[in-house]
């Protein structure tokens, strides 16, 4: 690493207000705002025990689970009157149907023998008949009929409704609050709607949806999606065209924003020195790494398997497997992200896509130049695409350009404008060491009255490789390079001897806003709780 400190509250390059000042489109004052609600000033420690600690996970589930609002479905999973849905988080289990009076949640158990009423989401029920010993409920969750009633001389049919939970909509979603209490969802979510009122989820629909189970902490997993911090490290294939330590960072009441620029370079390769593009370049086959210069490209190793063949910029030649174990050569040390880049599982017809950035025509050079005009392209791309639903030039550079990533309290993230990204995190049952991640695609519909259908959910174990999600499209590939850190998180956590994690400032602003949230909910400080970690 070169770029260090920098004497100023962000890294060395152009800051993103310079960004903004040169671009070409409108710019709005929401953009331009930068908000600081509900933060502190400095570093945020939080004990490493929250993560691994079961008795930590049933605090959150009594005091934040049971009590916030909390995404559920589309509404276009359940169109029409009968249709349902599942939701489970923890050891809760909610049944979210269509009835003739709108939607509603129920605790998803009989009141018999506490049978799940539904396992998985269905269409068109007449009514909810445990298939058990087939007690049965009305759509509007009235009691319907006991088989053998004479034998439950003391059940009362008018006390036996199925208990339901809030429901509200937002922008074509669903969510539900087990805590019929709680205050308005509107409140909830604040002026979110505002950040997506040019471009709203109804007027998008999910393309895709992957459920994959990671071996970490569903808080570990969801931060790691929250800053461009990691970049550096984790994603070298992206620094070239990502302004990752100069993203801005926002925070709210109940949510944040971060924004990282595109078509710019990372600050981090300012001082480092530019080795040139590879003619015969590939985007994950062949790869020089922005930092050292080496060359990784895809070659069968001795074995006969699939490996990376890493040549230094002395002509050195080193082989090593996906997962950067040496095999031979001078060259001992691989970066373990670019060789599961370029040597793990990659579909064939990935192989050729060219390097990401097109070089700009004689004439373009400056920062902003290059910016706009890479803009321009992006902007003829989705004009292809957007039909008659959006005109991509009532967008900004920034919105048609950049990655612009939401985290809305507790546990799911949506991207901005031009990005159909979409994420969710649940804890995998009442384990604390894993977790349900989302990923989900919400682009634009070319005809906002013509939508199709809502993606299947594909579902991958915790062994399974992204790429299996075709759907994902070369973004798989960015997820494989996360999903190599996770799991040694959760193990790292518990095998840390200060037992504690710290948060940047501000590079890791979400995440400590998101903490602050936290210890509101469950009652506690930044380093005090009402509960005890478990004996190691």
């Amino acid at each position: 690493m070169t770029e260090t400190i920098t004497g100023t509250d962000r890294s060395a390059g152009i800051s993103y207000t310079e960004l903004l000042d040169g671009d070409r489109g409108p710019v709005d004052d929401l953009l331009r705002d930068e908000s600081r609600i509900g933060i502190r000033d400095g570093n945020t420690r939080i004990p490493a025990w929250y993560y691994t600690s079961p008795e930590f996970h049933a605090l959150e589930v009594e005091k934040l689970w049971s009590r916030v609002w909390q995404l559920a479905c589309l509404e276009d999973e359940i169109p029409n009157v009968g249709d349902y849905h599942v939701y489970e988080i923890a050891d809760m289990s909610f049944l979210i149907v269509r009835t003739d009076d709108g939607i509603k949640a129920y605790r998803n158990a009989c009141l018999h023998r506490g049978r799940l009423l539904r396992e998985t989401h269905g269409k068109g029920a007449r009514n909810i008949r445990c298939a058990f010993h087939g007690w049965a409920w009305n759509l509007d969750g009235s009691m319907k009929e006991i088989p053998c009633e004479w034998d439950f001389p003391s059940v009362r049919k008018e006390d036996y409704d199925l208990p339901e939970a809030l429901v509200d909509t937002w922008q074509g979603f669903v969510f539900i609050n087990p805590d019929r209490d709680a205050s308005p969802l509107a409140d909830f979510l604040g002026n979110l709607g505002d950040h997506f009122a040019k471009c709203t989820f109804d007027r998008r629909y999910k393309s895709a949806h992957v459920e994959k189970i990671m071996r970490v902490n569903w808080k570990a997993c969801q931060e790691a999606f929250m800053e461009s911090y990691h970049v550096v490290a984790t994603h070298p294939t992206l620094m070239e065209d990502l302004g990752d330590a100069n993203s801005r960072y926002d925070t709210y009441e109940n949510f944040s924003r971060a924004i990282s620029p595109h078509a710019v370079e990372s600050p981090h390769l300012e001082g480092v020195k530019h080795y040139e593009r590879l003619e015969d370049g590939k985007q994950f086959a062949r790869y020089r790494h922005p930092m050292n210069g080496h060359i990784y490209e895809r070659a069968e190793l001795p074995d006969g398997r699939t490996g990376v063949r890493v040549i230094d910029l002395d002509g050195h030649e080193s082989h090593f497997d996906e997962d950067a174990t040496w095999i031979d050569g001078p060259i001992t040390q691989g970066d373990q992200h670019l060789c599961k880049w370029i040597g793990g599982p990659t579909p064939e017809p990935y192989l050729d896509v060219p390097l990401m950035l097109p070089d700009p025509p004689d004439g373009v050079e400056s920062p902003a130049e290059v910016r706009a005009w890479i803009a321009s392209q992006r902007r003829d791309a989705a004009r292809e695409n957007l039909g008659k639903n959006l005109d991509p030039d009532d967008f900004s550079d920034a919105e048609v350009l950049d990655a612009m990533y939401y985290s809305v309290f507790p546990n799911w993230s949506p991207w901005g404008v031009f990005n159909a990204l979409f994420y969710r995190w649940r804890p995998h049952g009442n384990n604390p060491d894993e977790c349900i991640f989302e990923v989900m695609m919400f682009p634009v519909a070319p005809d906002p009255d013509d939508k199709p259908e809502p993606a299947k959910v594909r579902r991958l174990g915790p062994d399974d490789d992204w790429t299996l999600a075709t759907e994902l499209g070369p973004a798989a590939k960015i997820f494989q390079q996360d999903s190599i850190n996770l799991p040694h998180v959760q193990t790292g956590l518990k095998a840390q001897e200060q037992q504690e994690v710290v948060f940047a400032n501000y590079n890791e602003s979400k995440i400590r806003h998101y903490w602050e949230n936290m210890f509101k909910w469950l009652e506690i400080g930044e380093t005090n709780v009402s509960v005890t970690p478990r004996d190691t």
